[in-house]
């Protein structure tokens, strides 16, 4: 289902989750790039994590901070508008997407522009920026690597740090070869796809927008309330381009970004680039505190988003999402995206975060299926360096989701639960279904397994193989043999 434009997050309505997965499941060639990116990225992680004695602690310590920020968020945004207004920039608030979009708009078009450079942005993404100007005839030029090859390829991330991920290199030389002329620059001819030779197509294609660009927007992984300093951390150099060359610079971040103090950065610049480049520094870390006379932008705005964020804060389990810090690793160890991809979750923040995360920004009514595409594994939960507790967020979800379809008229699976807690309330009538069900697997087996149960019980083995039942149950055993063992 489809969220009307400025209600919560941009939900781009795909179809539900299991749908979206089937078909996806179906991309041998999608699988493979998942696959073998995923574990690269996985492996270095745990490669310079294991560097750190004191890892542990600063997943503990960075846990704590955002609790504290949370816990007072009202009174550090105040603070953080002060610290900004104070070093010369200009702070907006924005309740939803709908207000974001128009507040940027104004910004730009008052600047006398008809296009701005970006940073790689999950929020702007959330809000869909780039459509919402392109409708008032501004462009928005992605100059993140792989942001560029999905906006060029008429594409939607599928990853939080890596949003090309489903594409390979062949796939990225075509699309630069075909695309790039119709943007700026083209792709130089006879293009290969060696990663240094589409790295500098891209390069060569940006300069000129870098140096001619009047306006550029970006996110922000941090925003410190007692400095007003705001944090891009990124790994090309096209951010650092972007915040410094503009004559204009406009920030938006969601509420939850705001740390309460400039030492606290110690733990997350520590966390952040190990859990998701696996480097031990990220490249290039950017600072800046309003404006300064004749260095760098001349013109700071900085736009503070809601949407959704303050419902989801209300809800004690639910608001440890907020904490997440977009660093990726739940995606890079879970195995049900490993298989999926992002596309699948049909929100800009897929994974695990985006399980937990979109349901609360616009509501689980709307995204039903997501808090059940996982495993309960915990896998996410221990690479997550914030430690959000993902599993116990998906199972509070999942639980709100069967609270709120609960009908007068039970469906076809209240109608199940009904009928098993029926069985397991009668030792008389347990004892019959095990019976009937150890000679119904028998007739049903191929191979050791159920593949295809009849009736309802299609659903279940459409995407599953079932053990056949003992044809002798527990306690069938032990009235035969324990007791006259002495067994007590």
């Amino acid at each position: 289902m489809s969220i009307p434009p400025g209600e919560g997050v941009v939900w781009l309505g795909s179809p539900p989750f299991p749908q979206a997965a089937r078909q996806a499941l179906g991309n041998s060639q999608l699988r493979a790039n998942l696959r073998q990116a995923t574990a690269t990225i996985r492996d270095k992680r745990l490669r310079v994590t294991a560097e750190l004695s004191d890892w542990e602690e600063l997943r503990t310590a960075a846990a704590a901070i955002k609790d504290q920020a949370a816990a007072h968020l009202d009174r550090y945004l105040v603070q953080l508008e002060e610290s900004v207004t104070r070093a010369g920039g200009v702070v907006h608030w924005a309740r939803d997407a709908s207000e974001a979009n128009a507040i940027i708009g104004d910004l730009v078009e008052a600047a006398g522009v008809r296009e701005v450079v970006k940073v790689k942005s999950m929020v702007t993404q959330e809000i869909g920026l780039n459509a919402a100007l392109a409708a008032r005839g501004i462009d928005a030029v992605e100059t993140d690597l792989a942001e560029l090859i999905v906006q060029l390829g008429d594409d939607r991330p599928s990853h939080i740090l890596v949003p090309a991920i489903h594409r390979n290199r062949d796939e990225i030389r075509d699309l630069f070869a075909a695309k790039m002329s119709l943007h700026g620059r083209p792709a130089p001819a006879g293009l290969s796809s060696d990663p240094a030779a589409l790295a500098e197509a891209a390069r060569l294609h940006l300069r000129d927008k870098f140096l001619t660009a009047g306006v550029a927007v970006s996110g922000a992984n941090f925003a410190i309330a007692d400095t007003g300093t705001v944090v891009v951390v990124e790994s090309e150099g096209n951010g650092r381009m972007c915040i410094t060359l503009p004559p204009t610079l406009i920030t938006i971040m969601g509420i939850e970004k705001v740390l309460p103090s400039f030492a606290d950065l110690e733990v997350f610049l520590q966390l952040l680039p190990r859990s998701s480049t696996g480097e031990r520094m990220n490249p290039y870390t950017s600072m800046w505190t309003g404006v300064t006379p004749g260095d760098g932008p001349q013109d700071f705005h900085l736009v503070l988003l809601d949407n959704g964020r303050t419902a989801t804060l209300a809800d004690p389990v639910g608001r440890q999402a907020l904490a997440c810090i977009r660093c990726s690793a739940c995606l890079n160890v879970c195995p049900v995206y490993e298989r999926a991809g992002g596309h699948a979750y049909g929100s800009v923040y897929p994974g695990p975060i985006g399980a937990v995360l979109t349901p609360q920004l616009i509501g689980v009514e709307h995204a039903a299926t997501l808090p059940f595409a996982s495993t309960l594994c915990g896998a996410c939960y221990d690479a997550c360096p914030v430690k959000i507790n993902i599993p116990e967020v998906l199972t509070h979800l999942r639980a709100r989701v069967v609270e709120r379809e609960r009908r007068a008229i039970p469906g076809p699976e209240a109608q199940v639960m009904a009928a098993a807690a029926m069985v397991f309330s009668s030792a008389r009538l347990l004892r019959a279904v095990q019976w009937l069900a150890g000679r119904g697997g028998r007739l049903l087996a191929r191979r050791g397994v159920i593949r295809r149960l009849p009736l309802a019980g299609r659903g279940w083995t459409g995407g599953r193989d079932l053990p056949v039942p003992p044809s002798r149950t527990f306690r069938a055993w032990w009235r035969r043999y324990g007791q006259r063992e002495g067994g007590q």
